[in-house]
């Protein structure tokens, strides 16, 4: 091979998509960065790139050496970020990809920021599944279980989802007493933006599959959900942590809680590595500190 300087030139070509961009970025010609991805698939016996005239894109081979040049850069500079990371406070910056859900990391993040002035962060709102180490991110926030053995993941906090509606909603429609009226209300329900499935509700399988449904909304936006929930227009499914303030505050009330025990975790996940860069180590440790522990929507 031809050293970390022909990798981190493949990478680069890899994430700009272009021999002449990564010429222009490096001070080369765009012929040298060429010769230079050519005699690297020589050495591997294999082809990374796919060239015509006017594009540039990986081959499989080259996704999968992709992911394992961006790990190998990525422990460099952890390892050297290790050795001087006595000399100073954590700096740099982190990518990180979070849930759009509204009302839970905001304050953290705000906290982090006050905590580590000279840590730059950029934020990735979106639900969509993404892949850590090809999608070039430092760590991700989801939830469900950690099914991908390339990364590290500590569980964070958990929640319910609960059934709301407004005071107003209910008066007009009646309060459901058990799973089988919801077929009666007007449902505001979820669309994950990725898949273009409707979110389950834990009360689906009470309803008649043969029941007419009263009119209800779907859309991909939780904001959305609590808007039309608080102005009386349905009964929505929300994460607890999203509608905390409007509980507490009477504007919304929880629907048949004996039918919503379940709850979810979100996880922050890594890419798996002996060597954490200082800047990725302290924001972890932050937001497990913040919120390890935390169950929001729970009755006692």
């Amino acid at each position: 091979m031809e050293g970390l300087g022909g990798i981190a030139m493949f990478v680069q070509v890899a994430d700009s998509g272009s021999f002449s961009a990564t010429g222009r970025l490096l001070g080369l010609s765009s012929s040298a960065v060429g010769k230079s991805v050519a005699r690297m698939e020589t050495r591997l016996g294999a082809r990374l790139f796919q060239r015509s005239t006017r594009h540039l894109a990986l081959t499989d081979e080259g996704e999968k050496f992709l992911q394992r040049c961006k790990r190998i850069l990525a422990e460099v500079e952890a390892a050297e970020q290790e050795l001087s990371a006595a000399s100073g406070a954590p700096s740099g910056r982190l990518r990180i990809s979070l849930p759009r859900y509204s009302g839970l990391f905001e304050p953290v993040i705000a906290g982090f920021m006050l905590a580590y002035p000279d840590i730059e962060l950029d934020l990735d709102f979106s639900d969509a599944l993404v892949n850590v180490i090809s999608d070039g991110f430092d760590a991700v926030v989801r939830t469900g279980e950690l099914d991908d053995s390339g990364l590290t993941g500590r569980k964070l906090c958990t929640f319910r989802r609960l059934l709301v509606a407004s005071p107003a909603y209910l008066a007009r429609h009646g309060h459901p007493a058990h799973p089988a009226d919801l077929a009666r209300h007007q449902r505001l329900r979820y669309r994950f933006p990725a898949t273009g499935r409707l979110e389950a509700w834990p009360l689906d399988d009470t309803l008649e599959p043969a029941a007419p449904l009263a009119p209800g909304m779907v859309c991909n936006s939780v904001e959305m959900r609590v808007y039309l929930a608080l102005q009386g227009q349905g009964i929505a499914y929300l994460p607890a942590f999203t509608v905390q303030r409007e509980l507490a505050a009477g504007q919304l009330v929880s629907l048949l809680d004996a039918h919503t025990q379940p709850v979810t975790a979100f996880w922050l996940l890594w890419p798996a590595s002996r060597h954490l860069p200082p800047r990725l180590r302290v924001f972890i440790d932050f937001l497990v500190q913040q919120l390890q522990d935390q169950t929001y929507g729970t009755r006692p």
